[in-house]
């Protein structure tokens, strides 16, 4: 019960992770796991590549796919719509960060 609720809170984190290094520059499905398993998300490729297929239904990030190692690997980058959405994602993080880590105010100890 306890990772299933973590596991519905953190997605929310891995989307703006993912957007958050999309700006930066284009990633792809293997690196973007390394890359969340270094902040403690323990994810799959079975649950990240749905998590990018749909950010890109969204229009938030833009695919393209190029040869390596004679394989086809997909990159992903930022949209513009994707960017609005990081400032919103990024303010909103910020006050709950602040909200969060302030001493108590009012009636709660």
């Amino acid at each position: 019960m306890e990772d299933k609720v973590l596991r519905k809170l953190f997605l929310g984190f891995i989307h703006i992770h993912i957007l958050h290094h999309a700006k930066e520059h284009p990633i792809y499905g293997v690196w973007m796991v390394n890359e969340l398993k270094e902040h403690g998300y323990n994810i799959s490729s079975g649950t990240l590549y749905p998590i990018l297929h749909s950010m890109e239904t969204d229009g938030l990030l833009i695919r393209k796919d190029c040869k390596v190692e004679g394989k086809v690997r997909k990159y992903y980058s930022i949209t513009e719509k994707g960017d609005e959405i990081l400032v919103e994602a990024r303010k909103k993080a910020y006050e709950l960060f602040k909200e969060i880590t302030d001493e108590p105010r009012g009636g709660y100890k």
